[in-house]
């Protein structure tokens, strides 16, 4: 557990501290607003990470971390649980760490809003992950003004969107929780106001 939270707090440090490292692809991400994270997700929840573990598939091809993750609104979805568990691409088993670059870090006792949807992964069928690695994953961030959701794709470089846009919404100050809160609901609500709307900075 402890090697999972340094993975998690560390990143790259952390994988080069590892006795063996397992190479991962370079991920590039293409800019995403929110009607696209919006749109191409099942479900959308504001939650508080419980606790962390990693594993290998099956096959033992690849290593996976499963995260725990107590939902304190649900803004898109339907949740069967109290808790539900998201498989995130990378951790550390033993002395192997698997990094993926660009991916979400979810950090036991943080609160975080995610992007959720059921995609196939190495080795595993229909698991609930973060599709759109960092851009779906906000950090919730008390401020001088209040709450605020940070997107994690802040922490490397975006592919432009077909607008030109290259920062992640809300940018390096994120988006107040409120605002975010809003701008969700009504894009579940009323998918089709998507391009008549002023996406929230």
């Amino acid at each position: 557990m402890q090697a999972v939270r340094n993975l998690l707090r560390g990143g790259l440090a952390v994988a080069l501290l590892s006795l063996a490292v397992a190479p991962a692809p370079a991920t590039t991400l293409i800019r995403a607003d929110l009607d696209h994270l919006v749109a191409g997700n099942a479900t959308i929840v504001l939650g508080e990470v419980l606790d962390a573990s990693s594993h290998w598939n099956d096959q033992r091809t690849f290593i996976f971390t499963e995260v725990r993750i107590a939902p304190l609104e649900v803004f898109k979805g339907k949740l069967r649980n109290r808790a539900l568990t998201v498989t995130l691409m990378g951790g550390t088993v033993g002395d192997l760490t698997t990094l993926i670059v660009g991916g979400a870090e979810l950090i036991p006792g943080k609160s975080y809003v995610l992007f959720l949807n059921e995609e196939d992964l190495p080795g595993v069928k229909g698991a609930r992950t973060v599709r759109d690695h960092s851009q779906g994953a906000f950090d919730i961030v008390l401020a001088k003004d209040g709450i605020r959701a940070v997107s994690q794709a802040n922490r490397q470089p975006l592919v432009p969107d077909a607008k030109g846009i290259v920062e992640p919404p809300g940018g390096l100050q994120g988006i107040p929780l409120d605002a975010l809160r809003q701008e969700i609901r009504e894009l579940v609500k009323d998918p089709q106001a998507q391009d008549a709307r002023r996406e929230v900075k």
